[in-house]
């Protein structure tokens, strides 16, 4: 018997009983609305009128011609509103909020795109907004803080554990515990306790649903490979759902950051550093110790250093039917520099993630063999840590001085 919240032996909900209520409110709104035609109507027509989908899938000509081999498409979720996939989820949540009553959302973020939706769609519906950022998280992304506070959302540093994502991620649910009447915890990605991978995922089915159709559509037939960078999986997910009853081989790329040999990564399933564990509320693979402490990760992409990942794609991963690589910090620049000279597109560093593995598979396939990149967000949100990974002398020399500017 398949328990509830469960993907074979990962998922669960190893939640306090303070929040017991809350989870079931929420496990009830969101079965409720998953079972009414008219919620995924409703959610449709929101994110035709307001954030630009469907996106298209863009033939990246250039690129299938400089590697020789398959064919390159890019399914272009930087073309939706706030230039990421974030936004598929949270106008999702955004309308259960509103169905169960709430006025307060919040949420944690890691690169400060899921902030900037949640942010945005707590402006649209009139929401109380608080959003939980890592310190060191808020020094490399600076733009998406500004833009969050114009939105009218309060951003609380978190200064605790290594001041990442997972830190952000536990002051959250510390808040909800002492404001659940009122308030909706937003979580950004397919992990957590149920039922947020299965919600996640199913608002975020939208690309895979679209890019399916758009695929027959314009090639005749299915991809080959689809690969999505993985996090906490959310924007792999949502396309992979598109492609999981079709003989299509789904690869996720997982952050290999200075070399899988060095530790200084956040690959928990093409590593082998990852474990099985529970954290957070819920149970997957970690980068943990032997005593269950969890490890620092390193990423040059602020959204890919989370220690765990989605309990669904632990599943998918141990069944065989996702295949995890990992792509190195280096080798995701270059793949960023050469995509935006010969195609014009700007994927962020986590997507570039994505466009890394395809670009060293891609010569070995045949002309016939049909690539789909899922590019997950666009560049500019990360242009202080790309133009510095870049080492650009002119971006240098812009910095100084705007310090000189402002007196520094």
């Amino acid at each position: 018997m398949k328990l509830r919240g469960y993907y074979g032996t990962f998922g669960g909900a190893f939640i306090p009983e303070v929040l017991v209520s809350t989870f079931e409110e929420l496990i009830a709104a969101f079965e409720t609305a998953k079972a009414d035609p008219s919620f995924w109507g409703e959610y449709e027509h929101v994110m035709s009128t307001y954030s630009c989908r469907p996106t298209p899938i863009t033939f990246a000509e250039n690129l299938t011609r400089h590697f020789g081999g398959a064919q390159i498409h890019v399914k272009r979720e930087d073309l939706n509103h706030t230039g990421a996939h974030k936004a598929n989820n949270v106008m999702g949540q955004g309308l259960l909020v509103k169905r169960m009553g709430k006025s307060r959302v919040i949420a944690e973020t890691g690169a400060g795109q899921h902030g900037v939706a949640t942010a945005t769609m707590a402006a649209k519906y009139g929401f109380e907004c608080t959003i939980y950022m890592g310190e060191t998280d808020v020094l490399r992304q600076r733009p998406n803080v500004f833009w969050m506070e114009r939105l009218g959302a309060q951003v609380i540093p978190v200064t605790d554990g290594s001041k990442i994502l997972k830190d952000a991620i536990n002051e959250a649910f510390r808040d909800w515990v002492s404001n659940m009447d009122n308030t909706h915890y937003v979580l950004g990605t397919a992990c957590g306790p149920h039922p947020y991978p299965e919600m996640v995922s199913w608002f975020q089915s939208i690309i895979g649903r679209e890019a399916r159709k758009q695929m027959l559509q314009q090639s005749g037939k299915l991809p080959t490979r689809v690969y999505a960078c993985v996090g906490g999986g959310s924007n792999a997910l949502g396309i992979f759902n598109g492609f999981m009853d079709d003989p299509v081989e789904l690869v996720g790329a997982e952050a290999a950051g200075k070399g899988l040999h060095t530790g200084e990564h956040a690959s928990r399933m093409a590593s082998e550093d990852g474990s099985p564990g529970v954290a957070q509320g819920y149970k997957t693979y970690f980068l943990q110790n032997e005593d269950g402490q969890m490890k620092e990760t390193h990423s040059v992409a602020a959204g890919l250093d989370y220690i765990g990942v989605s309990p669904i794609l632990a599943s998918l991963g141990d069944s065989g039917r996702v295949r995890f690589e990992a792509a190195t910090d280096q080798e995701v620049i270059e793949a960023l520099s050469l995509t935006l000279k010969m195609e014009g597109l700007i994927p962020a560093l986590e997507s570039a993630h994505a466009f890394a593995l395809a670009f060293k598979e891609a010569p070995n396939l045949s002309k016939d063999d049909i690539l789909l990149i899922n590019q997950s967000g666009r560049g500019d949100k990360d242009i202080f840590t790309i133009a510095d990974a870049f080492e650009d002398p002119h971006w240098k020399r812009f910095i100084q001085q705007k310090a000189e500017a402002y007196g520094a």
